[in-house]
């Protein structure tokens, strides 16, 4: 009997120094080997927030990576990008890697310490920037009053697309910050917003911020941890005046579904014209195995 195909993968957590907290990636590494009719059905058997399968590179980028959530493909997401990196930088011995997305190509730079990739940082694409036209329905589906949106509330694409909504919290002080933790919005009135995430985040410091990430219309009701929305995020900080450009902020998610993460995030150049925005975070594998996928 001829021996089946069976596909490689490791398991990663992003945002995170420790197992079993962040957000988790699958990242196929011999992604050229899986049919590109399976990769969605992949993503929706591992039912992870993303998986990514990783491809031959070419003469400017050190591999390609696709990136699925349970529902559709993505061209471009944050902590698929910086995982893949972490293990194919692992695999190459590499200082920086080069991922080519659907986006474009993202360079993500790697520390380590003792010959271990403890840290990486990704430059990403800038976002364009808009007025969200569904804010009353937005905040109805949040459970959230007007009076209670410190800024205003806009719509930012630099691949996917993530909607901000700033919640006053006279009681934030610390990560707890009831205003954030407390909601319960409908998934089904989120859901037929579209296919976007919705960042709901408060103030906890000067350059720090507690954050709910909603993305029931891709297939994930709540995120543990978004890279592609954190670069946006500091951006739409500075255009408001909470952040400057070039401090880092640090970002608190995931709290309330047990995957405690942490990302951080900061706006090169100026508020009106970024030359770059960076997100970095740790990274930690916790598993490998092979997929029978036909």
């Amino acid at each position: 009997m001829p021996v089946e195909p069976t596909h490689p993968y490791t398991v990663i957590d992003v945002f995170t120094d420790r197992p079993l907290t962040g957000n988790p990636l699958a990242v196929f590494t011999e992604g050229e080997a899986v049919p590109s009719r399976l990769m969605l059905d992949a993503a929706r058997e591992l039912h992870l927030s993303e998986t990514a399968f990783v491809l031959p590179g070419d003469d400017d980028a050190d591999a390609t990576v696709r990136i699925f959530t349970p529902q559709a493909e993505l061209p471009f997401a944050g902590h698929p990008v910086l995982g893949t990196a972490f293990v194919v930088g692992e695999a190459g011995n590499l200082a920086t890697v080069r991922l080519r997305t659907g986006a474009g190509i993202v360079p993500v730079h790697l520390t380590r310490e003792h010959g271990e990739i403890v840290y990486g940082e990704m430059e990403q694409p800038l976002p364009t920037v808009g007025e969200f036209e569904h804010a009353d329905e937005l905040l109805a589906a949040l459970g959230v009053s007007r009076a209670s949106v410190a800024l205003p509330i806009e719509i930012y694409t630099n691949g996917p697309s993530h909607v901000y909504v700033a919640l006053v919290d006279l009681d934030a002080g610390t990560d707890n910050a009831p205003a954030v933790a407390a909601l319960q919005p409908d998934m089904e009135a989120l859901r037929a917003l579209g296919t976007m995430g919705i960042t709901c985040f408060t103030r906890t410091g000067d350059a720090r911020v507690k954050s709910r990430v909603f993305c029931p219309g891709m297939g994930i009701p709540e995120d543990p941890a978004t890279g592609s929305a954190a670069g946006p995020l500091a951006l739409h900080m500075a255009r408001h005046g909470w952040l400057k450009p070039g401090q880092e902020l640090t970002i608190v998610q995931g709290v309330e579904i047990q995957r405690p993460s942490e990302l951080s995030a900061r706006v090169d150049g100026s508020a009106v014209e970024p030359t770059a925005i960076i997100v970095g975070g740790m990274a930690v594998p916790v598993a490998h195995g092979h997929f029978r996928l036909q």
